[in-house]
């Protein structure tokens, strides 16, 4: 079967997101992005990267069997697995994956490389030894052109290192790629500022004009994975502008006013369900990681049996981890009872136990949250309807799935094993069962769940107190108010070794500039020392920091370095340098710092992404160590350990590809049809909105916003061609070399 694969054309590849080039004129910048999938059987929706400044690349490594027939190294016959990806001057690797040939990987890495001429993309597999060097299994490459012009597609050899010629005759093994190029160009900040400013007013209108609204309109245009990926460009972009609550409850509104039937309300996947997920899962990963890492620990590291369906229950194996020969059913049962409800137990009292430690933008969203929707059904018999619309998000779309799948919410490094995996599956829906607050509790085809009832009808009390005092919270959110509540001032929020260069290293070389010292931070302070057990501390106030940004890697010929810009008392700007050990972590300090940081006041809108070295300015060659910045800050607020920062052009970018596609169907729908208009009570519960003898005055608002969409959406159209003319003017002008 191998023999018959097609060799790489230039050994290496894996899974991966490649951004290409990228120039511009007037901040413009312009992406090219190349998905690599490794798949066993099917290619998997790939995740698009735009807006950046710089090229990148994200290699990711999905779940699917993504190698095979891998070279056995160890002595049992098997090998540990791990992969490094290699584009340009950047590299990185895989977690290890041990004792199999058949690894499974999922994980995102990103790389970032200088504008300049394209790079090959390259994969090795490797397997990882304990002592001594680690033995190469294979590897694959791309150059540039097959990147752009021939995409591949398929299963791959793996091929010896490092001459290319070499037949591997199959004998080191395979990998399925599938690779899609795509392009996209992000305009400067201010082409897209009116239609940022159409959506923002959308949530600032009143009630009455939600009808006329270009977010309802927004909504009728996408369905499926369309309004999952563009419910999470909404939410970063309308929490970078501080109007994540507005945007939320406007959504949430319109669901609550065309839903009939109080036992459907917010079970479909409408944009205000889908949006209302993305947002818990951005703004709730550290909360999520506070009350439930602990229980996942334990699941995983225990590996006990647990079984309650008898049907799955594996009575020889309880055999074999028993001294007392074969057990009953009745005796599984049991005991699984007593390890589900140990497990349990903590979960619940961790999560009623939260509510201190939930983020107050959460809150404040689930007070609009309940408030319209008392509003909506006040009637005595629809008394849990408040509390079910909370715990249906909480609990079904966010506790619940993280406990199934801890490695997709960063609770742990790896998936788990199979019996681990029923575990977890055992325990999610226990917490489901207790999300829905006892519906339809001993119904359905699960009956084997019954030994638990009691301790979930326990609970379900314990879950209505918990939200009541959930939704107890004073305030209205402001602009900075979800960064605020993204970073508590006294939790440390990322810790780890980095490397700080000296605040005056003269006569350094620019390895020796650098020491390595422990960094934590909080919402008030990133502190360092020497080791984390180091009772001397230095220590950088959280509130003085006015920058954070990359490092152009010739500043000190180094890479993943970054900078933290703070400001004294007596309005000294200081640079503090740290390097990072991979572009992974650069990211997630980035991340982190930002966040920490976005409530500060007198942000710089400019700095310098090179160094003060010899008299002047790596960057811009200014003489002057005082010069005003060259380069735009990312000053928006950003979220959880995503590698992507808050980027308001990137994300409306995004918008309004999603609303070119529906362009034309907006046209016809709103302005060519004089019968057509979208109020929310004449939505049906599948979300359509068209309805024949519409009020006139509704009609003209629906018009009126339709047309100035149009008009917006065309303006963007013109700027972009706009700029790809100069860009085909500078390359025709562009010298020919000889």
């Amino acid at each position: 079967m191998l023999d018959a694969l097609p060799p790489a054309v230039h050994p290496r590849n894996l899974d991966a997101l490649l951004a290409g080039k990228v120039w511009g004129w007037a901040a413009m910048a312009k992406s090219s992005s190349l998905n690599v999938r490794v798949v066993e059987g099917r290619a998997l929706p790939a995740q698009d990267v735009s807006g950046s400044s710089d090229p990148y690349c994200i290699v990711k490594v999905d779940d699917e069997v993504v190698a095979r027939d891998l070279a056995p190294r160890d002595i049992s016959g098997t090998s540990d697995p791990f992969a490094r990806v290699f584009w340009g001057s950047q590299s990185l690797e895989t977690s290890t994956i041990k004792k199999t040939r058949f690894p499974h990987w999922d994980e995102v890495l990103e790389l970032r490389e200088m504008p300049g001429s394209p790079s090959p993309l390259r994969v090795e597999l490797w397997d990882w030894d304990m002592v001594g060097k680690n033995d190469f299994l294979g590897m694959v490459e791309f150059p540039p052109q097959v990147l752009q012009q021939n995409p591949p597609n398929g299963w791959f050899h793996l091929l010896p290192f490092p001459r290319v010629e070499e037949d591997s005759g199959g004998s080191l093994g395979a990998l399925r790629l599938k690779v899609r190029l795509t392009e996209d160009r992000v305009l400067p900040s201010q082409y897209y500022q009116p239609l940022r400013e159409l959506l923002m007013e959308s949530v600032l209108r009143p009630a009455e004009e939600y009808a006329a609204s270009p977010l309802a309109v927004l909504e009728e245009l996408t369905s499926g994975d369309c309004r999952q990926e563009l419910a999470t460009k909404l939410v970063k972009l309308f929490l970078g502008q501080g109007l994540a609550g507005p945007f939320l409850d406007y959504l949430t509104r319109r669901e609550v006013a065309r839903t009939t039937d109080p036992n459907t309300l917010f079970r479909s996947n409408s944009l205000a369900s889908k949006s209302m997920e993305q947002f818990l899962k951005l703004v709730g990963r550290p909360y999520l990681h506070e009350v439930l890492r602990p229980v996942i620990n334990r699941v995983f590291e225990e590996r006990k049996y647990m079984e309650l369906d008898p049907c799955k229950m594996d009575l020889g194996r309880t055999r074999r981890i028993s001294f007392k020969g074969a057990p009953s059913e009745e005796h599984v049962r049991e005991v699984s009872l007593g390890l589900l409800t140990g497990y349990l137990g903590p979960i619940m009292d961790a999560i009623v136990g939260s509510v201190g430690r939930c983020p107050p933008a959460i809150r404040l969203a689930f007070k609009q949250l309940r408030q319209c929707v008392e509003e909506r059904f006040p009637q005595a018999e629809h008394e849990d309807v408040k509390n079910l619309a909370i715990s249906g998000f909480l609990f079904l779309r966010f506790f619940a799935p993280a406990i199934l799948t801890p490695k997709l919410f960063d609770l742990r490094d790896q998936h788990a094993d199979p019996q681990t995996s029923r575990s977890l599956l055992l325990l999610a829906k226990a917490v489901q069962s207790i999300g829905n607050l006892g519906q339809q509790l001993g119904q359905g085809k699960e009956l084997w769940m019954a030994p638990l009832h009691p301790f979930l009808l326990q609970s379900i009390s314990r879950v209505r107190d918990f939200l009541d005092q959930l939704v107890d919270v004073d305030g209205k959110e402001e602009p900075g108010g979800p960064a605020r509540a993204l970073v508590p001032p006294s939790v440390t929020v990322r810790e780890g070794y980095l490397l700080k260069r000296k605040e005056e290293p003269s006569g350094l070389a620019t390895r020796f500039a650098f020491k390595k010292r422990y960094f934590r931070l909080s919402g008030e302070m990133l502190s360092y020392s020497r080791n984390p057990e180091w009772q001397t501390r230095s220590s950088i106030p959280v509130s003085h920091i006015r920058a954070v940004e990359r490092v152009d890697e010739g500043a000190f010929q180094l890479p993943h370095v970054m900078q933290v810009v703070t400001q004294d008392g007596a309005g000294a700007l200081h640079t503090t340098y740290l390097q990072c050990k991979n572009v992974n972590e650069l990211n997630q300090w980035l991340s982190a710092l930002r966040k920490a940081s976005a409530p500060n006041p007198d942000k710089l809108a400019a700095c310098h992404p090179g160094a003060f070295r010899s008299a002047h300015w790596t960057c811009c060659l200014q003489a002057e160590r005082s010069a005003a910045g060259c380069s735009r800050t990312h000053s928006a607020v950003t979220l959880g350990d995503w590698s992507d920062p808050l980027d308001p052009d990137a994300e409306t970018q995004m918008v309004y590809r999603q609303l070119l596609l529906g362009r034309d169907r907006l046209r016809m729908k709103f302005l060519e049809d004089s019968n057509l208009v979208t109020t929310p009570e004449a939505d049906t519960e599948k979300g359509s909105s068209a309805t024949e003898g519409a009020c006139p005055d509704a009609l003209a608002h629906q018009r009126e916003a339709a047309a100035h969409l149009l008009e917006v959406l065309a303006d963007l159209d013109q700027a972009h061609e706009e700029f790809q003319h100069q860009e085909q003017r500078k390359v025709a002008l562009r010298p020919l070399r000889p």
